[in-house]
């Protein structure tokens, strides 16, 4: 995973406009706010509300 610290500083859940941290695994952005996860895919946040999934409890 190469998302840079940089970008993770300036991306913004795009229904909350809240903080987002990229998960464990590297395979999304977490907004606990929304409790949702932006998928990454080829190294590229998809952060549409649409492609978001609920954050498992």
């Amino acid at each position: 995973m190469n998302i840079s610290k940089e970008l993770l500083e300036i991306l913004a859940c795009p229904k909350c406009k809240g903080e987002v941290t990229l998960k464990e695994d590297h395979t999304g952005l977490v907004c606990e706010a929304c409790r949702l996860v932006y998928p990454v895919k080829d190294d590229i946040p998809i952060m549409l509300v649409d492609e978001s999934e609920q954050l498992d409890k």
